[in-house]
């Protein structure tokens, strides 16, 4: 059993799915796609403590932290639970989804690019069937924009080096939108932003997303 242990590899990625569990064919897809990349990985799921949400954290071997309050505050609290050996982090919505080999891309980006904080790719919109919609795909040039320009990297599938998330603090809990740009700019400070030139994500498109609702 010992050597057993000993063989078995330490996560380097932790993702974060806050929600409030109230789309549970979503969040269950959510967490199939992030379970299924290949890669080892460690799932953190903040939410309100229920018997559906206990069963889907045992289901997909994730952690369950209860629900802080809001949507900030539950991703900090998921990003809190970081290991030493967890050398990249992000959160993915409840209703979003990883494509397959997300990962091996946005890991093997940083891997080769010692300066950069974070990778990204391009996000496919779907609909609430998971039909696609468009395709949001600015490449190199969304990060020469960031800080003048519209935020054109999507938050979904990217991956951020945990040393720099620490660096910077995560995400400024006083803000309800815009907090995913807030953190790109205060990351592109202190190292580059790059892209991996593939769709890496796909954001569900629908009335009860908040970004939608916004």
């Amino acid at each position: 059993g010992d050597v057993y242990k000993r063989q078995v590899s330490k996560p380097r990625v932790l993702i974060v799915v806050p929600t409030l569990g109230r789309r549970l064919d979503y969040l269950a897809l959510c967490l199939e796609s992030i379970a299924s990349q290949g890669v080892d990985v460690d799932i953190a799921l903040v939410a309100p403590i229920t018997s559906e949400l206990q069963a889907l954290a045992e289901r997909f071997n994730a952690s369950l932290t209860a629900d802080p309050g809001s949507l900030t505050k539950a991703i900090n609290a998921g990003v809190s639970q970081r290991l030493d050996h967890h050398e990249f982090v992000n959160w993915l919505g409840d209703d979003d989804l990883l494509t397959p080999g997300s990962l091996k891309l946005t890991i093997a980006a940083l891997d080769s690019n010692p300066e950069a904080v974070v990778s990204y790719g391009a996000c496919r919109y779907i609909d609430g069937d998971g039909n696609e919609l468009w395709v949001s795909k600015a490449g190199p040039w969304a990060s020469r924009i960031l800080s003048w320009g519209p935020d054109l990297i999507p938050q979904p599938g990217m991956l951020v080096r945990s040393n720099a998330w620490r660096a910077v603090c995560g995400v400024d809990e006083s803000y309800r939108f815009a907090f995913d740009l807030e953190l790109l700019l205060k990351l592109k400070k202190i190292g580059t932003l790059i892209d991996v030139g593939e769709v890496v994500s796909c954001f569900r498109w629908h009335a009860d997303s908040l970004t939608v609702g916004d």
